[in-house]
């Protein structure tokens, strides 16, 4: 499996916002969603999509 998804600047920029201590396991969490999608790059508007399907809470 390949984790050749970009992420946009400002998709970057929310992931900040996470807790360093989560974020990876977020952004993998972001990316295999954004892979069930079918999308090669991941924008805020899926970054908010996976974080309502995750249920994220902030």
């Amino acid at each position: 499996m390949s984790s050749s998804i970009e992420w946009t600047a400002d998709a970057e920029s929310r992931l900040k916002e996470i807790p360093f201590f989560v974020r990876p396991a977020a952004r993998k969490k972001i990316e295999k969603f954004a892979q069930e999608a079918g999308a090669t790059q991941i924008t805020v508007e899926l970054y908010e999509q996976a974080k309502q399907k995750f249920g994220s809470s902030s």
